[in-house]
């Protein structure tokens, strides 16, 4: 796919390529060094992540709370090996279609590639009463954001540790 190209499966369900240069939603963190502090900052978080994991799989966590961290995991180190990776076997996508190409030759060194997100569930939108302050008169749409799977595993995680925390933890009731 071009980047900004759609598939429209459903009115809310579109696939929708694009690539994301920084964190969620695509925010950036300040340039090169923002890159690289970012890419560092998602290694030391895996290795953590993972650490605790089997930390907490060895004193019997709560298998629930175990895979939630593991989903969350999961979708950290994808989006971290799409980071470092896709930028070395990719050119650069624009308005053509971004070709494979030899490992180191793509269009940027290693930690300095982009994400690739497809999953785009524009639910509803429309326009905020006037009498809402700020807002008022403004186009809305519900869920904009453009994701990947790693971004709905991490996310998923994230949710069933929030329902379920007292059933994980139940020491903290």
């Amino acid at each position: 796919m071009y980047l900004g190209q759609e598939y429209r499966i459903a009115d809310w369900f579109i696939i929708h390529f694009t690539e994301n240069p920084g964190m969620a939603f695509g925010m950036e963190l300040g340039g090169d060094y923002g890159k690289i502090i970012l890419s560092i900052f998602r290694i030391v978080a895996i290795i953590g992540i993972a650490t605790y994991v089997v930390f907490e799989a060895k004193k019997g966590a709560h298998k629930g709370f175990l895979i939630s961290m593991s989903f969350i995991f999961a979708g950290a180190l994808g989006n971290i090996l799409d980071s470092v990776f896709y930028g070395q076997i990719f050119t650069e996508s624009s308005a053509h279609i971004a070709h494979k190409v030899a490992f180191g030759e793509g269009y940027a060194n290693v930690l300095y590639g982009r994400v690739v997100d497809m999953l785009y569930f524009p639910l509803m939108d429309g326009f905020f009463p006037e009498w809402i302050p700020i807002w008022g008169g403004d186009y809305f749409m519900f869920f904009r954001p453009v994701f990947n799977i790693a971004d709905s595993a991490i996310t998923v995680g994230v949710v069933l540790i929030i329902l379920f925390q007292k059933r994980f933890f139940p020491e903290l009731k």
